[in-house]
């Protein structure tokens, strides 16, 4: 059986995301492991030439998704997964993400594409001021700040040079105070121009 004919038998031909019937076509879901039925999908032209041309989308059409992120299939619920990441800043499709619930190979197989990360999910680091801080900023402390296991305090208005920043968590910098490496956190410094 060809994997065309498989899909129209699982989908009962329609469009797997969207349920139109019109102009039905093979869609190959983008990093999937293998070259089977499972991991394509039978698609409307509009819902595959929406996925390949970002900027043709329209947000209205994918409201659709609203059913069909509950499929079974996990073609369906990777491009289901991808569309609304890829929406998500309309406000709506934050809302059916949160309630999506994806087996963690299917996960791993949805963001293998891309979609979810950018530049906006980075670790930033800010200051009580909400400047951001970068590794080498000098900042100044803005409380008095006991150094555990250091015997001492560091005194506010203290500048401290050459910030390095903590990768994961963006509340907490490393700096030099009296010669010894402290870790600080970032609500407790301002940056210095």
């Amino acid at each position: 059986m060809s994997i065309e004919k498989e899909l129209q038998t699982r989908s009962g031909s329609l469009c797997e995301l969207c349920g139109a019937t019109d102009g039905l076509v093979v869609y190959e879901v983008p990093s999937s492991a293998d070259e089977s039925a499972d991991s394509c999908l039978l698609l409307c032209d509009t819902c595959r030439t929406q996925i390949e041309q970002p900027d043709a989308v329209d947000a209205n059409h994918w409201r659709c998704l609203n059913d069909s992120m509950w499929s079974q299939v996990p073609a369906v619920q990777v491009m289901a997964w991808r569309m609304l990441t890829r929406l998500r800043a309309e406000g709506w499709p934050q809302d059916l993400l949160d309630m999506m619930y994806l087996e963690e190979d299917v996960q791993a197989w949805a963001e293998a594409a891309g979609d979810g990360h950018s530049d906006s999910d980075a670790v930033k680091h800010v200051d009580s001021n909400g400047a951001l801080l970068e590794a080498g900023d000098t900042v100044t402390l803005i409380k008095d700040l006991n150094v555990k296991g250091g015997g001492f305090t560091a005194k506010r208005g203290t500048a401290v040079r050459g910030i390095s920043l903590v990768a994961d968590n963006a509340e907490h910098i490393e700096g030099r105070v009296s010669g010894q490496q402290i870790v600080i956190l970032t609500k407790f410094v301002k940056k210095s121009n």
